[in-house]
């Protein structure tokens, strides 16, 4: 009898081990726990021929200025907005070979392992189960600027 009850109380001990790590791989923002956090603070004037790509759906480019993050972003229009990427894999440790890149204009892609998200949403379709690092977006259409903060 007493075998019984130390493997029930074992399992329901395991069940909730499980619960607790599971919970606690939720909390690292959608990201590896060795992602780098950095500054983000880019403001872009559209207006220029440097952002034209950006004038339609599905355009994007690639920002590699200052405060754009260790490997600069991945800035694309979306149906009704845009959306900022951060160019770091967000699913495993940055590497030489970690920096994402757009392939075929409809999606973004980690050199290292082939992992591929879909450009326009963000949503994963191969190897990773998280989506890139996104950062908040504010575009004022008066004076055609973007602004990309964290």
């Amino acid at each position: 009898m007493k075998t019984n009850t130390y493997h029930f109380i074992n399992t329901i001990i395991l069940i909730f081990s499980a619960l607790i790590i599971t919970n606690a791989c939720g909390n690292r923002e959608e990201t590896v726990s060795c992602f780098p956090n950095s500054p983000i603070n880019v403001t872009l004037n559209l207006s220029l021929p440097a952002y034209q790509n950006l004038q339609n759906v599905g355009g994007y480019i690639y920002v590699n200025e200052q405060s754009s993050g260790t490997r600069g972003l991945i800035v694309v229009r979306s149906t009704n907005s845009f959306k900022a990427y951060d160019r770091n894999a967000p699913h495993i440790c940055p590497d030489t070979n970690t920096t994402l890149e757009v392939r075929n204009t409809t999606k973004i892609v980690c050199p290292k392992d082939g992992a591929e998200w879909i450009l326009i949403t963000g949503e994963p379709v191969k190897i990773s189960q998280v989506p890139p690092k996104t950062y908040p977006v504010n575009y004022d259409s008066s004076t055609n600027t973007l602004t990309i903060y964290n």
